[in-house]
């Protein structure tokens, strides 16, 4: 291939020295003799033939070069996205984290009568069937049977069992806990939330015992009635989506979604009055 390469641009150049002796000897005379024509037609064809294949191969090249600079720029600009991406996600966990633990700070401040022991869920408690989960903290922490589980969203259930450093909580949609409740919007201190699945196994609540001529409605934001002082007043229980009448009864039940996800809970709260009460059933 280097000998053809060669052998082509040495017969250009002598093609290009006989045109140019051609073009010096004519240019005294006014007509361009035949010879002279065809050997000049065919040295620009040779000529630009030439060019291109040059030109094509250093186009070719070009490519590779700077295909390789712009892959490796690529990779940068890739690695740096990562970089970026990974920045991002940290400070979203951590402004998430900051928030949470203010609101439970703030809650902490208006609730001073209590004490809010952090705790691990460490196990499912009963087997599959039941809402139950093992924390990692117990009586050696206050914690007793009947106080209230929370997290920064809300009530996500109940103590029913009691070691030295262990505890059992249901959680909301276990029909066997209870909590006093009342309306928000119309501060009607009224009903018993107690655990309920729907016909697709959502994990719900409801408010039982309702009076008939009572204004709760669809929307409605329903909270601890803090009567008997075992928990605070206010804390967020969920929100009514459905409203049943048992005119049989005189009376009606409220179907509640709870406002903590009870599917994704890791870290709770128990709310631990810092005076003595009996507990006992």
């Amino acid at each position: 291939m280097k000998f053809l390469k060669n052998k082509l641009a040495v017969t250009i150049v002598v093609l290009s020295v006989t045109f140019l002796v051609l073009i010096g000897y004519s240019a005294k005379r006014n007509k361009v003799s035949f010879v002279e024509n065809g050997l000049g037609v065919t040295l620009n064809s040779a000529q630009g033939v030439f060019y291109n294949v040059n030109n094509k191969v250093k186009n070719f090249f070009d490519f590779f070069a700077h295909f390789s600079e712009v892959k490796k720029e690529n990779e940068e600009l890739k690695n740096k996205n990562i970089e970026l991406e990974t920045k991002a996600q940290g400070y979203d966990v951590l402004k998430s984290e900051n928030e949470s633990l203010r609101e439970v700070l703030n809650f902490k401040k208006q609730n001073e009568k209590y004490n809010f022991v952090g705790c691990d869920i460490v196990d499912k408690s009963g087997g599959s069937f039941l809402d139950e989960f093992v924390i990692n903290k117990g009586k050696n922490d206050g914690i007793e049977k009947q106080m209230l589980v929370i997290t920064n969203e809300g009530v996500v259930g109940q103590i029913v069992s009691v070691g030295s450093n262990w505890s059992i909580m249901q959680i909301l949609s276990d029909e066997n806990m209870a909590i006093r409740a009342k309306i928000d919007s119309t501060g009607e201190n009224v009903g018993i939330v107690k655990g309920f699945k729907d016909s697709s196994n959502k994990q719900l609540s409801k408010l039982y015992y309702l009076p008939l001529n009572c204004k709760i409605k669809v929307g409605d934001s329903i909270s601890t009635s803090g009567l008997g002082g075992l928990y605070p007043k206010g804390i967020r229980i969920g929100k009514v989506i459905d409203i049943e009448e048992d005119k049989g009864k005189v009376m009606k039940n409220a179907v509640i979604e709870p406002y903590a996800n009870l599917n994704k809970l890791e870290e709770v709260f128990v709310v631990v009055p810092k005076e003595k009460i009996n507990l006992e059933n």
